[in-house]
């Protein structure tokens, strides 16, 4: 077993956010520092750069940078500028902009909306994002939930986008794991019901993983 060490931002701070609770206001929960919108474990002024010096120091490899909206993209380069080559980062990585945060020092960018548009798995923009920067540089955010109002525990995942609140058509199953897998470097996965909560690993959906 490996630790990853992870920085995410939220206004230009490094927080962690309890991931379920990005549900009150669609539109705002990403810009406003408002308890109304999302609901905080952890807050602190110290700059994303001293994180990733000190997870350089530690020799922690494989982590990543996420920026949750907008107003992050400085203290994202910050910490990549501290520790080149080891972190990747993610949110709102597209075509446009993949090879430019690779440049700012990222070792993988991680996609999700980008990808998993409309709905579904957008063939035409993996392809390209893939012959842009190649598979080795790319991982593919397959973070996911249940569908709301699913009480049956054994019931599919399915990979959400737009601040986890957007379900998609994609199942976290063998056969899209096994498909995706050679359009990528490796997949980046959150149980959302249970990110931030402190209470344990979604072990059904660990189970499914190691498969």
């Amino acid at each position: 077993m490996k630790f990853r060490p992870c920085i995410d931002l939220h206004a230009g701070q490094v927080k962690q956010i309890i991931g379920s609770t990005l549900t009150d206001d669609k539109q705002n929960a990403l810009t406003s520092t408002s308890s109304a919108v999302s609901h905080e474990n952890f807050s602190t002024d110290k700059p994303a750069s001293d994180f990733s010096s000190m997870y350089q120091t530690d020799k922690l490899t494989g982590g990543h940078v996420i920026m949750l909206g907008s107003g992050n993209q400085q203290a994202a380069k910050s910490a990549l500028e501290a520790y080149p080559k080891g972190l990747q980062i993610g949110g709102g990585i597209t075509l446009s902009n993949a090879q430019e945060w690779l440049e700012y020092g990222a070792s993988h960018v991680i996609v999700t909306s980008f990808v998993f548009h409309n709905g579904q798995i957008d063939w035409e923009r993996l392809n390209s994002l893939v012959a842009l920067i190649g598979k080795e540089k790319l991982v593919l955010d397959l973070s996911c939930r249940r569908q709301i109002g699913d009480d049956d525990a054994s019931g599919p995942y399915y990979v959400v986008t737009d601040r986890w609140q957007t379900f998609t058509n994609v199942q976290v199953n063998e056969e899209t794991l096994n498909k995706l897998g050679n359009y990528c470097s490796e997949f980046l996965v959150h149980g959302v019901e249970n990110e931030g909560k402190r209470c344990g690993i979604l072990e059904d959906l660990v189970e499914l993983l190691g498969k």
